[in-house]
């Protein structure tokens, strides 16, 4: 999947652009809008937290240095001298799992707070009134759904290709 950013004008071409996705066989569920805060999107599929904050990057940062750092502390754990372990195995692995956990749960709740950096881009054009429309698609479909809305609306600016977007958001 690749996420396709637009800026769109205004509500009613979002609206139409919307619809012709939908019958281009793109789910409501890939398809969502940043407005400014306080504008009516009517039943336009709004963007969620999951892609108005920093939320998944932090999560995957926070797998990681929380599974590498429990698997140090498993490490220096079974090999303190005097430390009884009936299995060292068991133990590095359990708080290798622990760290991950506790390092996604703690990184979300910063990530959530946190905006989007990749948002920041669009904010000026968002507080003047337009609509950035994030669309996730298969990499094979990202030319056709280009040439759909450049074709129908020229008035939506293009404003790039996300290489690729988290697999669990």
């Amino acid at each position: 999947m690749r996420r396709l950013y637009f800026l769109v004008p205004d509500a009613a071409t979002a609206h139409t652009i919307v619809d012709e996705l939908l019958v281009a066989r793109i789910a409501e569920k890939h398809i969502h809008i940043v407005a400014r805060d306080g504008t009516p999107l009517g039943n336009l599929p709004e963007a969620g937290l999951a892609q108005k904050t920093d939320l998944i990057p932090a999560i995957e940062r926070g797998l990681g240095y929380g599974g590498a750092t429990g698997t140090i502390a498993g490490l220096v754990a079974i090999s303190i001298p005097g430390v009884a372990v009936i299995s060292a195995g068991a133990l590095v692995v359990a708080l290798a799992v622990a760290g991950t956990v506790l390092g996604a749960w703690v990184s979300s709740m910063i990530g959530i707070s946190i905006e989007s950096p990749r948002l920041k881009q669009y904010e000026q054009a968002i507080q003047s009134g337009q609509f950035l429309m994030m669309l996730d698609v298969p990499v094979a479909r990202v030319d056709e759904i280009h040439a759909l809305i450049r074709q129908h609306h020229p008035d939506a600016s293009p404003e790039g290709v996300e290489p690729a977007i988290p697999a669990f958001p």
